[in-house]
């Protein structure tokens, strides 16, 4: 757009913003229309706000980690849950006051994981409620959770912009890229397309690879072809997209519900 209007590629944020991206959206004849009351957009918004308390769930761990291992030597091995962080931190007996300070310190953060894992389990609720009202099918494929699911959902929005399953791959990136030369033939890892909805097709493909029994079939298959589990477990990805692609599709459109 900045080529066609002005002759040069030069960047220019004070035109780019406003001018050429409203050209390019005039001119654009198949984007697709936002519908902020539409049911995907329920689920969109409570997977993100879940995604908020599980992230500093995370950074209070990793804070209370480094205080436990300055108080037991060697620290504390393994997943550390409250109810286990707070059977250790009851045990310590520290001497000193800098001891004394991680201890009391230990003890706030724990305070804090436990309201978050309320916070947590609350939206939990709120989203597989939501999933079942829009009566998905994406449940039914292996790997797939309610909250897997309304992340998906939400990401996709309305899955009738996708014209195939093929158009629907390359939004998810799960479409790969040729990289054959001479006789070889190859393909790449694509890092186009919607990163989020890569990640949570990657995290259905890692399960089913490792228990799902089609899945697993499949994924074994493909590395007895001579593959590597990097480029097996791609193939998976896109055998998973084509599958979510159908699930959607066949989905019922409902009305959304009230997220209060």
């Amino acid at each position: 757009m900045r080529v066609l209007s002005s002759g040069n590629s030069r960047k220019n944020d004070g035109l780019d913003r406003p001018r050429y991206s409203a050209l390019a959206a005039w001119r654009n004849e198949r984007l697709a229309a936002v519908d902020p009351e539409a049911s995907s957009e329920v689920l969109r918004l409570l997977s993100e706000r879940r995604e908020d308390p599980v992230a500093e769930r995370t950074r209070a761990l990793n804070r209370l980690h480094g205080l436990l291992r300055d108080l037991l030597p060697g620290g504390v091995a393994g997943t550390l849950s409250a109810h286990r962080a707070a059977r250790i931190v009851r045990c310590l007996r520290p001497k000193g006051t800098s001891a004394c300070l991680r201890r009391r310190l230990a003890s706030e953060i724990l305070r804090d994981i436990r309201t978050l894992d309320r916070k947590i389990a609350d939206l939990s609720e709120r989203i597989e409620a939501e999933v079942a009202a829009s009566g998905t099918t994406l449940t039914d494929i292996f790997g797939i959770a309610p909250i897997l699911a309304a992340k998906i959902i939400g990401t996709v929005g309305s899955v009738a912009r996708f014209p195939t399953k093929a158009h629907f791959a390359s939004y998810s990136g799960t479409a790969p890229v040729e990289a054959s030369s001479g006789e070889v033939v190859r393909h790449r890892l694509s890092l186009a397309g919607n990163r989020h909805l890569n990640n949570a097709l990657h995290m259905v493909a890692v399960c089913q690879a490792r228990s799902d029994a089609r899945g697993g079939v499949y994924y074994r298959k493909k590395m007895a072809e001579g593959k590597s589990r990097k480029e097996a477990l791609r193939c998976l990805k896109r055998r998973i997209s084509d599958a979510v692609f159908k699930s959607l599709m066949a989905d019922p459109r409902v009305p959304s519900r009230s997220a209060a």
